[in-house]
């Protein structure tokens, strides 16, 4: 009897431990979802005794997270038109305030900008300004203050966009190269524009293209900012469920941002470093007009009159910003332009009739973009029906406030769907029509006073970069339109072409677009 007593000792310290300790994992499981669940319950009666906007059903846990969708901004369309234009949401611990028409676009925007003007802390978002020390994601502060303000007058004033010519021109000018080389093969013309965008940013904020000479083609730095871009506008639980942000840990989110922010911030240090060395403090690049973006930061942060201290974490923040809210934006307007021109031909020939009837060289040139006048008309029909940022990037409520008779507390963030105020019948026309001649005679334009058109947002927020990437997106446009005439690849119509988008922070295609190019004019092999 002792062996089998022996025995069944073992198997209590073999087994009968583990089940223990599965018992009390168990238990503290239940017992962390209980109080979860209790703690939601009581917030929603806290909640409900104030008047919020009307609210969708939600799920235990989730609230209204399952209702996002693969595309939100589409989603969130399909329940204002149910739940109207005001609309509370709960993505799982957070709150949310969707925005969806141009008058309630105006009061947060413009008439309560104060109260709405900071940014919400995503997890992504903080580890990628360097702790809010940028101007895109930064919260609202003296300091955010005094770095726009630095924005208005030095980095993107008129002088400095024009100053950035030369750039935009050489590199628009290996893009026509590097379709002519194709011979009359299928061009992947979204990879194209991704690569284009990226080496006149690369050009235009340290002073180097970032693939070879002459190429256009992706780069190491290029698949790191794809990178940084696909983690800004993914999902991360803990954004959702801050009491268990242990879960990006779980799930790897936590492991792949830090990579993708280290390997970002190398980079940047390296190129501090370079320009550094080479430049000093930097005297007199203010004043150089071919001086780049972190020659110019560098230069100012040597200054004593500049009125708050500039640190090198300012400097990489702003860096930063140039390329994740930079170069995207305008290689996905031109990938949407040149979708719904081949979509519309009568639109795209008389684009093209224009562009060839105002220049007169083997190229354009952005001195001949004012002449455009039908171009710029299209250029505006591509950011109403396909905007930049679909959602504008999430802003946070600084304080309890009103909005249209509803309350909305502190802490609550907002996204504003420009997507769906700029397809609404009740401002435009026929609204899912690409038509470039409803803006003819219209004094709508993109800088954020007209409410039922803001594709680069409005208030204290709006694009401080609108102008240098509206500048480069017409000379590209205008370009592909002169140089090339455009189809689709062989047994391939326009009614295939497949026109669903992907969501991110920047709102592309969802597959690539490929088309084929024959070119109009003989171009001389050595110049392209």
């Amino acid at each position: 009897m002792e062996p089998v007593h022996g025995s069944n000792a073992g198997d209590q310290n073999g087994v009968g431990a583990p089940r223990c300790l599965y018992f009390l994992l168990y238990f503290s499981l239940i017992l962390l979802i209980f109080l979860y669940v209790h703690a939601l319950i009581r917030m929603g009666r806290r909640r409900r005794r104030r008047r919020l906007p009307p609210c969708p059903p939600r799920l235990p846990l989730l609230g209204n997270l399952h209702q996002l969708g693969e595309v939100p901004h589409v989603s969130f369309r399909s329940l204002s038109d149910k739940y109207g234009p005001l609309m509370h949401l709960q993505l799982g611990q957070a709150h949310a305030l969707v925005v969806s028409s141009a008058e309630a676009a105006r009061e947060v925007l413009k008439t309560r900008d104060l109260s709405f003007c900071s940014r919400y802390p995503f997890i992504a978002s903080e580890r990628f300004s360097y702790g809010g020390m940028d101007i895109g994601l930064a919260p609202y502060s003296e300091a955010w203050r005094q770095l726009r303000k630095l924005a208005t007058l030095e980095l993107f004033s008129a002088r400095r966009v024009q100053s950035f010519r030369p750039v935009r021109e050489e590199e628009v000018r290996v893009l026509v190269g590097e379709v002519r080389r194709a011979g009359g093969r299928p061009v992947n013309l979204s990879e194209m524009m991704l690569c284009l965008f990226n080496n006149i940013t690369c050009r235009e904020v340290f002073g180097e293209r970032c693939s070879g000479e002459g190429e256009c083609r992706r780069s190491r730095f290029h698949e790191l900012v794809l990178e940084a871009i696909r983690l800004l506008g993914g999902f991360c639980a803990g954004d959702f469920f801050p009491s268990m942000e242990w879960l990006n840990v779980l799930t790897g989110s936590h492991r792949r941002l830090e990579k993708a922010f280290g390997d970002m911030d190398r980079l940047m240090e390296e190129e501090i470093a370079a320009h550094s060395g080479s430049h000093g403090s930097g005297r007199g690049f203010a004043s150089t007009s071919s001086a780049s973006f972190i020659d110019l930061l560098l230069h100012l942060r040597q200054k004593s009159d500049l009125g708050f201290p500039l640190s090198t974490e300012h400097v990489k923040g702003i860096l930063m910003d140039f390329f994740l809210a930079g170069s995207d934006t305008s290689a996905a307007s031109v990938e949407w332009a040149m979708s719904e021109l081949i979509r519309n031909p009568t639109v795209m020939q008389k684009a093209q009739d224009e562009v060839r009837g105002a220049v007169a060289g083997e190229e354009v040139e952005e001195s001949d973009l004012p002449k455009l006048q039908y171009l710029k008309l299209v250029v505006k029909e591509v950011l109403r029906l396909h905007p930049p940022a679909s959602l504008l990037p999430a802003r946070e409520c600084r304080e309890d406030c009103e909005v249209h008779g509803y309350e909305v507390p502190a802490k609550t963030m907002v996204y504003v769907n420009v997507w769906a105020i700029h397809r609404d019948p009740g401002y435009w026309e026929e609204p899912e029509t690409f038509r470039p001649e409803r803006f003819e005679g219209s004094s709508v334009d993109y800088k954020g006073q007209h409410f039922q058109y803001l594709p680069f947002g409005a208030g204290r927020r709006s694009c401080p970069g609108m102008a240098l990437g509206v500048a480069a997106l017409e000379l590209a446009l205008a370009s592909l339109l002169y140089s090339f005439d455009w189809k689709l690849p062989e047994g391939v119509s326009k009614e295939d072409l497949d026109m669903a988008e992907s969501f991110g922070i920047v709102s592309h295609r969802k597959t690539p677009l490929i088309l084929v190019a024959t070119p109009r004019v003989l171009y001389n092999l050595h110049n392209c």
